[in-house]
């Protein structure tokens, strides 16, 4: 069994669980390798810290190169590895979620006041609100509900 960190093409970080490099090919290739986030397809590799540990060998001695520079990557957060992790059905609902919602960004505070106060007509939005924003939503009553940026994300 072979563990390869991966990530789609809208970043987002997680693991998979392979027999083998030649197994992962061959399900990249057919679309099997999804993201468990957005669901996207376009799947790379990405660097890992692994060390697979096995006996001990005598060291090989190799002539010194210059490391080659690591290609930038973001590090992965804790957020998205514990998405990742969730059951398929809670990540296909939370997509599902955010699908059906306009993303009202940093205006989120402002928009679920109008919403509340009929001010507006009613719909589903997402966005995000600071801490002090969310704690006056909730002391004028207003309901709303955290989710994870790397869900309420635009890239899905």
């Amino acid at each position: 069994m072979i563990v390869f960190d991966l990530a789609c093409s809208h970043g987002h970080a997680f693991e998979g669980w392979f027999a083998s490099a030649d197994a992962f090919a061959d399900q990249r290739a057919r679309d099997l390798v999804r993201c468990p986030v957005c669901d996207d397809a376009a799947i790379d590799k990405r660097l890992s810290a692994r060390v697979n540990i096995g006996k001990a060998r005598a060291p090989v001695e190799t002539p010194a190169a210059a490391p080659s520079p690591a290609p930038e990557t973001p590090a992965p957060s804790a957020p998205i590895h514990a998405i990742a992790s969730l059951p398929p059905e809670i990540v296909a609902k939370l997509r599902e979620i955010v699908r059906n919602t306009e993303n009202v960004g940093e205006r989120f505070a402002e928009e679920a006041r109008k919403i509340h106060y009929a001010e507006v007509p009613a719909r589903a939005i997402r966005g995000r609100a600071s801490a002090e924003e969310a704690e006056e939503l909730r002391e004028e009553g207003i309901d709303f509900t955290s989710l994870p940026a790397s869900i309420t994300s635009e890239a899905h």
